[in-house]
């Protein structure tokens, strides 16, 4: 597991946070955010306070990567960039999650070594990774102000048969759905604008691969505005069926033999497949190293 134990007996009367940076080699930003998430316990009690002296049983929960062997497509010495599988998240949100890329990231690039930007656990594709905080900040400055082209790959249901630009606005679907990790178009969101461009059309399954060009970056807006024109991504079992299908899907209840009966894929068929950006002076222009269409081919009922 990502996430380990450590149980250390100390009679040194250290405040925590000198500790904590002593026994775990970090510094005082990572030892007081243990502290606030409840990681650190002082005699099988949570420890409140980084000032605290400790003394006695002290139990530390933090992060030990564990690579899987996945390897960037391309590095340079700020940063790289990774073809993310399916299935995979970027970063663990509980404790007991089992791998995700940053054990990877970690495991090949060291601590301060970051994902900048994120896509769903379902979505294959590009991940852009920073190996230091300064690269992280530049980075992450790039997509906050939109610098950053990016364009994915999807399979959707139905025929495109002309490019279109979606204009509509996306909140959270909190009061019209229980799943709230859903987006949905609403005249009180936030402004969505996603280009969409035909690729190619399945005839045998009535199905098209499209490009998808966000021009913004809220949650799932692929996913939604896909959803909203009536072409649901083939494999998207958050959108594209019920709400108690759905609910049983992130339930982790759901075998691949039902995904393909309710959603024809047993995936989500998005893939992340360009980056462009400029960086320090130099313009980068990163393609996916996988065939979009052999994805389509390898788990799509079509």
């Amino acid at each position: 597991m990502p996430y380990v134990r450590k149980i250390v007996y100390t009679q040194n009367n250290l405040k925590a946070f000198k500790f904590l940076m002593k026994e775990f080699d970090c510094n005082m930003s990572e030892a007081q955010k243990w502290i606030d998430r409840g990681r650190v316990y002082l005699n099988n009690e949570i420890l409140t306070s980084k000032s605290s002296i400790l003394n006695g049983k002290v139990e530390v929960i933090f992060f030990d990567p564990i690579s899987s062997g996945l390897k960037p497509i391309m590095e340079c010495e700020d940063f790289a960039v990774f073809d993310k599988p399916s299935g995979i998240m970027i970063h663990p949100k509980m404790l007991d999650d089992e791998l995700t890329l940053n054990d990877d990231i970690k495991s090949l690039f060291g601590k301060n070594a970051n994902a900048v930007h994120r896509i769903d656990k379902g979505t294959s594709g590009l991940v852009l990774v920073s190996k230091n905080k300064n690269s992280e900040r530049e980075l992450k400055a790039l997509f906050a102000n939109r610098k950053v082209k990016k364009s994915y790959n999807a399979l959707v249901f139905g025929r495109l048969t002309k490019e279109m630009r979606i204009d509509a606005n996306l909140k959270s679907d909190i009061e019209t759905s229980k799943i709230r990790i859903k987006s949905h178009v609403s005249s009180n969101g936030k402004r969505a604008i996603t280009d969409i461009k035909p690729l190619k059309y399945l005839t045998s399954c009535d199905m098209s691969i499209v490009e998808a060009s966000p021009q913004t970056g809220r949650t799932h807006q692929i996913r939604a505005h896909l959803f909203h024109v009536k072409h649901s991504i083939v494999g998207d079992i958050i959108y594209s069926v019920g709400e108690e299908d759905t609910d049983k899907f992130l339930s982790f209840g759901m075998s691949d033999d039902e995904k393909i009966r309710l959603a024809r894929a047993k995936r989500l068929m998005l893939h992340a497949n360009y980056l462009s950006f400029k960086y320090r002076g130099k313009e980068y222009n990163i393609k996916s190293k996988i065939d979009f269409e052999e994805l389509v081919d390898e788990f799509c009922n079509c």
